[in-house]
């Protein structure tokens, strides 16, 4: 569920706003199904994959990479080419990418089970070449039903959708890091109530994925206030959170999540995020990272307001 819109304002007005405001400032191979030799028509998964990093990354605005929005240059370079870096994160290639994009909510965690998944620009007010972006990933249909066992194992109750689209916080970064869109991808989505213990232990029931070949992104933002984008005075407000938020990443994985489930009460917290839907994919990596401690792979200015990036493993 796109947050696109809060208390009147767009997207697309938040951005056009923060610019101002920013210059101001800153001047799995047999665990997915059965033993029997997979058909040809089978995505190929490597035989000893090794275990693949989890990663946090902000995926900035709108179409922001790809259609010029007016939008400043040197901040936006700057994640575009964190962005393409992380291609080279994984030590193997992935068979497969697992994304929880901040744009998807649903009563119970669901899975997007289409073959050839279609784009859902799940954006408003921006130019007409906006609506024509593609990323043609192919899904993994067998990848979702691993999900599914994994976190039905874990006690949740799930769900598929056949007809979801890739939306921007899937198909807008990653567009940059898989340009030729080979990987075959599904999203995950968030849990209605976005209660951040609950997302947590999602992560921890996916985390086996991470032996199976199955690279695992969250996608949102550590800072999501729309009216903040357009005052300059929010700066401090980001960069008080983002410090919270890169020490925490950095402690012992009980230490690193019993302060996240307690995100609300950190410096900043509900000013740098009204509503939460953007932090909590962060939620699900931290799970899945285990005992892995973070590191900030990313540390930059977006339309003046600090925003991170993190690796596990």
């Amino acid at each position: 569920m796109s947050q696109e819109r809060e208390e009147g304002l767009t997207r697309r007005q938040a951005i056009v706003a923060g610019i101002a405001g920013a210059a101001t400032i800153a001047a799995l191979p047999g665990a997915l199904g059965s033993a029997a030799e997979p058909s040809a028509d089978e995505h190929q998964k490597p035989s000893v994959p090794g275990r693949l990093p989890v990663v946090f990354l902000p995926h900035g605005g709108g179409p922001w990479p790809f259609v010029d929005v007016g939008m400043g240059k040197a901040e936006f370079d700057e994640l575009a080419s964190y962005l393409r870096s992380i291609r080279a994160l994984p030590k193997s290639p992935p068979w497969a990418l697992l994304v929880i994009s901040a744009h998807w909510e649903e009563p119970v965690p669901t899975v997007m089970t289409a073959e050839r998944p279609p784009m859902f620009y799940d954006y408003y007010g921006f130019p007409p070449e906006s609506y024509t972006l593609q990323w043609p990933a192919s899904g993994a249909p067998e990848l979702a039903a691993r999900v599914q066992e994994l976190l039905g194992g874990a006690g949740f109750q799930t769900a598929t959708n056949a007809k979801r689209g890739f939306d921007h916080g899937t198909f807008v970064p990653l567009k940059l890091t898989y340009p030729d869109a080979e990987v075959p991808t599904i999203q995950l989505s968030l849990k209605l109530g976005l209660d951040p213990e609950e997302h947590l232990a999602m992560g921890r029931a996916l985390a086996p994925l991470r032996d199976e070949g199955v690279f695992i992104l969250g996608s949102g933002m550590t800072y999501h206030n729309m009216r903040g984008f357009r005052d300059p005075s929010a700066g401090a407000v980001s960069e008080a959170f983002d410090a919270w938020l890169r020490e925490t990443m950095a402690l012992p994985s009980n230490e690193r999540d019993a302060r996240l489930a307690a995100w609300a009460s950190a410096p900043a917290a509900r000013l740098a995020h009204p509503r939460e839907e953007h932090l909590l994919p962060l939620m699900v990596v931290a799970g899945a990272a285990g005992a892995d401690r973070g590191t900030t792979a990313y540390n930059g200015a977006v339309w003046g307001k600090r925003l991170s990036a993190y690796h596990f493993g």
